[in-house]
């Protein structure tokens, strides 16, 4: 695969079972999509239409009870729990809404966690630079329980891009922050998307925040009601 498809997916479809009497219930059905790299994707939808279950398909964090995601070129359904693991830690970026920062590390060792994952050193400048980048610094050395949420989520946003991330996958990244500190955050992660040519996909229920992306998929029930172009560059 070229670097056309940063991400592909074909006939997504994830289904649990159910003790209920309605049977198993699926939460994504049939969704099909591609992505060329550095490109922008929003998804959007109601509550339980699907959204976080087909980013965390994307991304590899759960398998799909049919069809496949392909990721910078690796087929995710065709490895094991440690390959995928892998795939996440060479190729991928995460920001989350609940920011999922270790309590017991300053701001900079959070950043640095995913170079250790990968048995790195001497990126700590690179570390530095990038709280910089997202106006963290002179806060190194304070734990997160110093750190007001907006600061947590952009410790959470230098930490992402410590992987040099191929593709950043963001689920609600403004979801817990106040108006000012989320267009403040909205501002990072696009201007670093930029920068760093990086393809983004976007969970958000903020329809505005949606638009700044190049492309909108909707989901409903689990499926693509609508797929469209924005007017962004």
């Amino acid at each position: 695969m070229s670097d056309e498809n940063m991400l592909k997916v074909e006939r997504l479809t994830k289904t649990y079972a159910s003790q209920a009497p309605a049977g198993a219930l699926t939460v994504l059905r049939e969704v099909n999509f591609s992505l060329p790299a550095g490109a922008s994707l929003a998804i959007v939808g109601p509550s339980g239409s699907g959204k976080t279950t087909l980013l965390g398909l994307c991304a590899g964090l759960d398998t799909p009870t049919d069809g496949k995601v392909l990721l910078a070129g690796a087929d995710l359904g065709a490895l094991d729990e440690d390959a995928r693991a892998r795939v996440r830690n060479e190729h991928v970026g995460f920001v989350f809404q609940n920011f999922q920062l270790i309590p017991t590390l300053t701001a900079l060792e959070n950043v640095l966690v995913p170079v250790e994952l990968r048995g790195e050193s001497g990126r700590e400048a690179e570390a530095r630079e990038l709280l910089a980048r997202v106006g963290l610094g002179e806060r190194f050395e304070h734990y997160p329980v110093q750190l007001s949420g907006g600061e947590q989520q952009r410790v959470a946003l230098a930490r992402a891009f410590m992987n040099r991330p191929k593709v950043l996958f963001c689920d609600e990244p403004t979801g817990n922050l106040d108006g000012e500190t989320a267009a403040a955050m909205a501002e990072l992660v696009f201007g670093l998307n930029r920068e760093r040519g990086t393809t983004l996909v976007l969970v958000t229920h903020d329809l505005e925040l949606a638009k700044r992306c190049q492309r909108i998929i909707r989901l409903k029930g689990g499926a693509v009601i609508s797929d469209s172009q924005t007017e962004t560059p």
